[in-house]
């Protein structure tokens, strides 16, 4: 029997179950961190004097060997082994005999695999750390240059109030940013060693968890060697972090995509980051987005994928924890390559400024500003508000905006208007009125870019 583990059985396991039991193709992506954790392991082993030097010098350089190889292709990752963590234990007895035995010594896969699903983890979160940076960086530059574009804002996807594009990019910015404060806290939460727990009980060998804890980058060690090797909440942590990832990115491209549309023209994307029909010669689709906002669909199901296979197990380590894997690597690679997609796009993206002006001119935007402009001359607000949209119904009629309608017919309605109604009413005027931090003017906006830019910057 080839089977590390099959000692205690006196028939081969089915060819199906080999087969259905084996989870070589998503766990041997952890090559690297399962062998620098047996590294660790072996180092702790032999200070703690429960293997010899000469063994942990042969464990440790076999060890190194066998990675070196996997790395330069010398070495292939057998599809027919069980898991990684039997490959290289296998690999490992193989070239160098009995030394390799003792590996395994203080130790159960279910805290080996808990180990190395948290050194890969935490790589794979700075990788899509740096991807929401980068992200974060675009929106800030494309924003920079449109302070001055001044576009509708909406509500109830209705024309409300003048924003501009800066203004409305930032707002993702601040979502990301938030994003990525999350994803440090769940890194933060994660970084911890389950080495030591063994399959659920701990040990009977004295062993230096901390040693092994500070040799492979951990802030300290799981309190608990149950919860050590029976829980996955960081795994769902990283995957709920995903999905407000892609909600976000999501929610950016049904913008986009609409914006692209001949009903809005606000923006236009880059030859490069667009495709065409195959039967419809003037098309130019904004593929980009719409299969971000697919793809977030995906990374929900994988969240509740980990969520569902957590939800009933008992304590301690349970088969059903295999799944874990391949749901939440899923969901990190598809966040961080939807963000390092996405940032060239909105780098490369023309904003059609004099089409976001002409839209925020029609739809009567500069309402609330009218209804301010009373209210601050005495009239109480309600009041103001309905005088305001019997006079938008007006022009609605008439075909008019609101700055364009006559000052003699604004007075016939009250005494309170007079010239300056018209300065007011201008667009312009109404951003740089909205002095309140976080809003659109000019100044508050700087205020928006500086601290994004100080972040970017930390």
């Amino acid at each position: 029997m080839s089977d590390l583990w099959s000692a205690r059985f006196k028939k081969d396991t089915d060819i199906l179950l080999k087969k259905f039991n084996s989870s070589i193709a998503v766990d041997g992506l952890m090559y690297s961190e399962d062998i620098t954790g047996s590294i660790a392991h072996a180092e702790m082993l032999c200070k703690k004097g429960i293997i010899s030097g000469s063994d942990c010098a042969a464990i440790t350089d076999g060890l190194k060997g066998i990675l070196a190889d996997i790395d330069s292709g010398a070495l292939t990752i057998d599809p027919d082994a069980e898991d990684i963590h039997m490959f290289v234990e296998g690999e490992l007895t193989r070239r160098i005999g009995e030394p390799g035995k003792r590996l395994h010594t203080a130790r159960s896969r279910n805290d080996q695999v808990a180990a190395d699903i948290r050194l890969y983890l935490r790589k794979k979160a700075s990788e899509t750390a740096v991807s929401l940076k980068n992200m974060i960086k675009a929106l800030y530059e494309t924003a920079v240059k449109h302070t001055d574009t001044v576009m509708p804002g909406y509500t109830h996807l209705q024309r409300a109030q003048p924003v501009t594009m800066a203004h409305h990019l930032m707002a993702y910015a601040s979502m990301f940013m938030r994003d990525c404060g999350r994803l440090s806290d769940a890194v933060g939460r994660m970084n911890l060693s389950p080495l030591g727990s063994a399959a659920l009980a701990g040990t009977t060998y004295d062993i230096d968890r901390g040693q092994t804890a500070a040799a492979l980058g951990f802030d300290g060690v799981v309190a608990n060697s149950l919860d050590g090797v029976s829980d996955r909440d960081f795994a769902a942590e990283l995957a709920f972090c995903a999905s407000l990832i892609m909600t976000h990115l999501s929610r950016l491209s049904e913008e986009i995509i609409l914006w692209c549309s001949w009903e809005f023209r606000f923006v236009e994307l880059d030859d490069s980051f667009a495709t065409g029909s195959s039967i419809m010669p003037q098309k130019k689709n904004p593929d980009v987005a719409e299969l971000v906002r697919g793809k977030s669909g995906r990374v929900f199901g994988d969240l509740v994928s980990l969520l569902t296979m957590l939800k009933g197990l008992p304590l301690a380590y349970n088969k059903d924890m295999q799944e874990d894997k391949e749901a939440v690597f899923d969901a990190l690679k598809t966040a961080t390559d939807s963000l390092n997609i996405f940032a060239p796009m909105l780098l490369s993206m023309k904003v059609n400024a004099e089409n976001c002006a002409q839209a925020a001119k029609r739809g009567f935007i500069n309402a609330t500003d009218m209804a301010d402009y009373l209210a601050k001359k005495g009239m109480p607000f309600r009041s103001a508000y309905k005088l305001t949209g019997e006079l938008v119904a007006w022009a609605q009629e008439k075909g008019m905006t609101l700055e364009e309608i006559p000052l003699t017919e604004l007075k016939a309605r009250s005494d309170l208007f007079a010239s300056d109604v018209y300065d007011a009413l201008d667009l312009k005027t109404c951003l740089e009125k909205r002095v309140s931090e976080g809003g659109p003017s000019g100044k508050a906006m700087q205020k928006q870019l500086e601290a994004v830019r100080e972040f970017l910057d930390a």
